[in-house]
């Protein structure tokens, strides 16, 4: 999801979750995405180079997630609240994010929730991976809500954003977004639960200038509701997939910020411009993640 950035024109609120507001603008850049780029990124299978696991979870515990590998970001950078128009706030309470069964569960509930100050009708959990990295695959197995109004996204940050509340802090930097960098890696709307997003930000390292890139996916239902969801980073590309099928290859470039580590995070929105309208209806809903894994 996007931290600055996980309305209704989801090509560029796509990862709304740096640490910016997006201006409305920048909405144009996705509607170029073509359908034929699309239908050609399909046929593409994955054929990685990474082999030697450098961190997972496999989530065979019981009870909150594991705080030697996860981080739980729960401090509203954008004026009490998050960006995006989102409607939640994210909370550390095992309510939101449960380890059971073999799988993690982001879970939003419909809800009045207070944060200094600030209240919001909706909870949810936003998970950053206590592990930075440059290069590499992550793999992540899933199973997205299907409610409307869900947002749920697999993406990256800069490690050195220095957003708000993350767990690096200014450890590594703090360019900010998008200098730092995004990858989403999975994005999915609140109103197309068939079609799943790839989405790219970042700020031009000589010109300073805001730039994007992504592609849609359809894909069909699987018989049990999990999909695998990965990307491939190297010097040269960054590729995205679903089940080892493309949905989007970036090139590398020396102006890009994607060449410095990043971490990942997992979180569920609740509307927002990704999320769209959300029903009456919506008291409960579920982003339920198998395994989390990263290959070097």
């Amino acid at each position: 999801m996007v931290s600055l950035g996980i309305g209704n024109l989801y090509p560029i609120l796509i990862g709304l979750k740096a640490t910016l507001l997006w201006p409305t603008f920048l909405l144009l850049g996705v509607l170029s995405l073509s359908s034929e780029e699309g239908k050609k990124n399909v046929i593409k299978k994955s054929d990685s180079i990474y082999t030697t696991v450098v961190f997972s979870d496999e989530f065979d515990y019981s009870g909150s997630p594991d705080t030697h590998k996860w981080h739980h970001q729960v401090i509203p950078p954008e004026n009490g609240g998050w960006y995006n128009d989102e409607l939640q706030h994210y909370t550390d309470r095992i309510k939101n994010s449960e380890v059971m069964d073999g799988s993690l569960f982001i879970r939003a509930y419909k809800e009045p929730y207070t944060i200094d100050g600030s209240t919001k009708s909706y909870t949810s959990a936003r998970l950053n991976a206590k592990f930075e990295f440059t290069y590499g695959k992550v793999e992540v197995r899933a199973k997205l809500p299907t409610e409307d109004g869900t947002w749920p996204a697999i993406w990256t940050l800069g490690a050195n954003v220095n957003e708000t509340g993350n767990y690096f802090g200014d450890l590594f930097g703090k360019v900010g977004w998008p200098l730092c960098g995004e990858i989403d890696i999975l994005e999915q709307t609140g109103w197309d639960k068939n079609t799943t997003i790839s989405h790219f930000h970042w700020g031009d390292l000589n010109t300073k200038e805001y730039k994007n890139e992504g592609g849609t996916l359809s894909f069909p239902e699987s018989e049990d509701g999990f999909h695998i969801f990965s990307m491939e980073w190297t010097e040269k590309s960054i590729k995205t997939f679903v089940d080892g099928n493309l949905v989007y290859e970036l090139l590398n470039d020396d102006d890009k910020p994607f060449n410095h580590g990043h971490y990942l995070i997992l979180n569920l929105a609740i509307g927002g411009n990704l999320g769209g309208e959300v029903s009456n209806s919506l008291t409960e809903a579920s982003f339920e993640i198998d395994y989390v894994r990263i290959y070097q």
